[in-house]
């Protein structure tokens, strides 16, 4: 099969965009009234990167294409904005968002692969993912297969040894295939993650076991979009893309606070939320904040 590449899209409008999926999922969460806010929110500006910013190769008409790109939510309870993203870029209708967590839905609280047009992994349990991932690069490495294997993980499941025993196996088998984008937002369930269980360096202990690692604004949709295409020059290690958020992000009374990991707004927070959104004009450079 001929490979199909990714729809190009306005680099200039990509802030726009962003803005849209971090409206989408305030609304989502409003309407569920459960679901995480802070790592969603956090993350958007990285999952408009990699499905609006030329990266994966995929195909919204034919999810299930075999030569597709994978992408690999680990932490999957920011899976809101993995759904927004999937509904712009066109995976299913945009208006069946506000399904997310009812009976009968297929956004439910965390993916299930095969349920919903896009998802390629069910998660939930932390750290699994990056098995998954991982075994994915390397069953593709084994059919010589050309497709990559992207995987999304939170900070706070570095926590897990899981975690480690996959980042072993990937540097030793040198999977050049697979990038990891970390969302490291220093939060987590119970408090900062530094007060919790200390993770740095991380950069040092991901190139302790194999790994070449980037460090990055994970706000900055360009330097992210630039991160990936460096990592797919690399053919030696797997890539760690370190991406550094602000949990929250957009919304100031969310903006680094741990509570916010699993809390949704009421219907005056959301109103406040979205105003906040949309007056930044999709920018997210320092001179709009």
């Amino acid at each position: 099969m001929t490979m199909k590449c990714p729809v190009k899209f306005d680099p200039k409008k990509l802030d726009e965009v962003a803005q849209k999926i971090r409206c989408d999922i305030v609304e989502m969460l409003l309407e569920a009234k459960s679901g995480h806010s802070a790592g969603s929110l956090g993350m958007t500006d990285v999952f408009t990167a990699l499905y609006f910013g030329d990266i994966l190769n995929i195909d919204p008409e034919n999810p299930n294409w075999e030569e597709r790109d994978r992408l690999i939510l680990s932490n999957g309870h920011i899976c809101p904005v993995h759904y927004a993203t999937l509904a712009e870029r066109g995976f299913f209708p945009v208006e069946e968002l506000k399904t997310l967590r009812k009976f009968g839905s297929r956004l439910q609280g965390h993916p299930k692969a095969g349920l919903l047009p896009g998802i390629d992994n069910s998660s939930g349990p932390l750290a699994q993912g990056a098995s998954v991932a991982v075994g994915m690069a390397y069953a593709a490495k084994m059919d010589k297969k050309s497709w990559q294997v992207y995987c999304v993980a939170g900070d706070g499941e570095q926590q897990e040894g899981q975690t480690w025993e996959a980042a072993m196996f990937a540097g030793k088998h040198k999977l050049s295939n697979l990038t990891f984008l970390m969302d490291r937002n220093n939060i987590q369930i119970d408090g900062f993650t530094e007060d919790v269980m200390p993770l740095e360096s991380l950069k040092e202990k991901y190139e302790s076991f194999g790994w070449h690692v980037l460090e990055i604004d994970g706000h900055n949709i360009q330097e992210i979009i630039n991160a990936v295409k460096h990592a797919q020059s690399i053919y030696e290690e797997p890539v760690m893309i370190i991406c550094h958020t602000i949990p929250g992000k957009g919304v100031d009374f969310m903006e680094w606070k741990p509570e916010w990991h699993g809390k949704t707004p009421n219907k005056e927070e959301a109103e406040t939320a979205l105003k906040q959104i949309r007056s930044l004009g999709g920018k997210i450079s320092s001179e709009a904040e």
